[in-house]
Parts: structure tokens; sequence; C-alpha cells
């Protein structure tokens, strides 16, 4: 089983334009934006509270948590009852805990710096840690992650990283750095795709510059636009969700991948993955707890089960999806070609990606340029 195709990374101020979010680094480090966010006031919460009297309801992408989790959470918790709603993409996520009163929802699936920007308007629930005892299983480099470093207000579910994804029976070399999708050679022009959600388009090109992949300095976005610009005509096209098709296909030979998209355990065996010598990302799914739940004690039982190893191993073995859980890797069997073996270390030698407040729109006009053009 591998979970739906969707596109769910847009940029945090994208997802809350209008709705006042304005907020504003590498690897595993720490940034001043980050660490300097507001926090809310925690609770007093009961760690003996009757959670019969309780009840869960989560937001999350489809196919990101099993079908049956509802009837194993009401049973295994002894809650009331507990609803699934489902967002497509961050940006809906965000619309749906930010506009108007209570969402509603206690816990929320949303990327790294989605998370950090709801931390930042006082939205979010510190996470209350004597009542996650299963955050001992998570590596201790999931705890060092810069949009909230010591997990403060989110628990990481899963993590990964950006890189080439590509038919290793097609291409007459390996690729090894983010200029062999931007200046192709000839045999690989009209068969190779980038993605189009914002700062993922900007990517390769930010690496291959060798800047930061939070840069918002006007000249280099500017050459990161340039260089874009001149690639756009030797593309196939832009794709954040079939490019695993058309590799298989062999209608495209090399293109931009998440890791967990890139198909490595195809039958053929000819499709392969690799992260850039320039470097690339890491990215980061978490769970938060709204700050309005009414029901915050079942919320960090919902977050402690969801941790237990052999509860959290599912998404490894079903979405494809590294999880940040030690005991839970260590109860999966990658099958041959699965990514699922990169060590954390080596993920943490990616740039995280931190919300960038109201620059982040600079990184929306620039998609929106090299779209028109």
């Amino acid at each position: 089983m591998f979970r739906s195709r969707f596109t769910r990374r847009l940029p945090a101020v994208a997802a809350v334009a209008g709705l006042a979010l304005a907020v504003a680094a590498c690897g595993g480090g720490s940034t001043d934006s980050a660490e300097s966010a507001p926090r809310a006031t925690a609770e007093q919460l009961n760690p003996n509270a009757d959670l019969t009297k309780q009840s869960i309801n989560i937001t999350v992408w489809d196919g990101y948590t099993p079908k049956e989790l509802p009837e194993k959470v009401k049973e295994k918790l002894k809650v009331s009852g507990m609803t699934v709603t489902l967002h497509a993409t961050n940006e809906e996520a965000m619309t749906k805990l930010t506009v108007g009163g209570d969402s509603g929802i206690d816990v929320a699936f949303v990327s790294g710096q989605y998370a950090q920007a709801l931390n930042e308007q006082g939205l979010l629930e510190p996470i209350h840690a004597e009542l996650i005892p299963n955050l001992a299983n998570l590596y201790p480099e999931a705890t060092q992650l810069s949009y909230d470093k010591g997990n403060k207000y989110s628990v990481p579910y899963t993590w990964g990283t950006t890189g080439i994804c590509y038919r290793s029976d097609l291409v007459k070399a390996k690729p090894t750095s983010w200029n062999d999708l931007l200046k192709p050679p000839a045999w690989a022009e009209k068969k190779i795709t980038m993605m189009t959600t914002e700062r993922w388009l900007a990517l390769p090109a930010i690496k291959a510059l060798r800047y930061s992949v939070n840069t918002d300095k006007d000249e280099e976005i500017a050459k990161v636009k340039e260089l874009l610009l001149q690639q756009k005509p030797k593309l196939l096209g832009y794709d954040d969700t079939t490019f695993g098709e058309k590799l298989k296909t062999g209608e495209a030979v090399m293109v931009e991948a998440w890791d967990g998209w890139c198909p490595t355990t195809d039958e053929k065996k000819n499709i392969e993955f690799v992260v850039p010598k320039e470097g690339s990302d890491l990215w980061v799914d978490t769970m938060v707890i709204m700050k309005s739940s009414k029901n915050k004690e079942a919320a960090h039982a919902f977050i402690n089960y969801i941790l237990d190893p052999e509860i959290h191993s599912w998404a490894a073995e079903n979405i494809n999806y590294k999880v940040p859980n030690k005991a839970a890797m260590e109860r999966v069997r990658p099958p041959e070609g699965s990514l699922l073996g990169t060590k954390p270390a080596e993920l943490l030698n990616g740039e995280s990606i931190i919300d960038l407040g109201q620059a982040s729109t600079k990184y929306t006009r620039l998609a929106s340029e090299v779209a028109a053009q």
C-alpha cells in the first residue's frame, strides 16, 4: 500500500495570507526566529483524567494514518469517540485552524514550518512531556529540529529529504549534482520534471548556487529565478504527483522528488535516488495540539499512542516515509531498494525548512513569474 498522491507542502505564509500569521538555518541547528517564538502559557493538565469523558478530533492528510485508527484509539484509550477530518494541503489545514474561533480540532498534522507559524500566533498548547512517555522512543536527533528545538510545541511524525530520482538504465551518466537537472545534457532534455510547490521549485537552484534554503535575499532569489527560467525550455514539465509514473514508463529519466515518493522499490529495480553533492533539505511532518482543544489530556494520550513502536511503524511500512521513532524503525524490514534505511544523522545533513514570515511571499512571486514566462 502506498498513500495517495497529493501536494501538501505549501509555504506557511501562503497558507495564512490575510490571516495575520506573519512569522519570521541549517540542519538540526537552532535559528533565532524559531527559538524566540512566543509560547502560550501551558494549562495544568490532569495525568489521571477520565478519558471516557473526552473525545478526539484530528485533521490529517488522506492516507497518512490507518483507516481503522478511530476504532483502535477508542478501544485502547477508552475515549468517548474519535473523528478524522482530512486536508489535502498544509494551506487547507491552516485555513481550518486559523479562520474563526474554535476549529474543533484537538490534534493537527502539519509540516514543521506550519507548526512554527501556529505557535508564534499562540494557537498551540505546549507539549506536556510527562503525558507522553513514548517521547523516549524518538531518535535524539528528532529533538534538535530547528523550527522547534526540544519538541516544545510539536511532535515529529515523519521526516525526509529531497533529491533526484532517476532511471538508472536510461541515463548516460548517473546524476550527482542539482545542475544535472538545471543544466541537463542534450540526451536528458524534455525528459526531466521539477516540483511546482514554491519552496521545492526553488530548492535545486538555491542549492546549486550554494545559498541557504531559507534565503530571503532579493539578489539571491533573482539569481534563482534566472537559473530556473534558463532551465524551463528543457523540461518535460512541472510535476509534484505523477513523476514516479513518468519514470516507470520512461517518459522521464530524471525528476526532482521527495525521497518517499521515489519508487525505488519498483519491481524492475531500475529507479534510484540520490541527494546531490550540493546538499538538500530536511522536511518534517508533525503533530500539534491546539490551544483551543477541550480534550487536551486525550490529545496527549493520542500522540503517545501514535508513538507506540507498533503503531508508528505503520507509517514507514505503508507510506514509505521514515519516522523519527527509533523503536518503530527497528521493527521495520525495508524492502529491497527502499530508502527507509537512511540514518537520522544523514537526514540532519539537510537544511531544515523554516517559515520565513512575510518573506515567503517572495517565493510565491518567484513561482508565479517562472510559471508565467
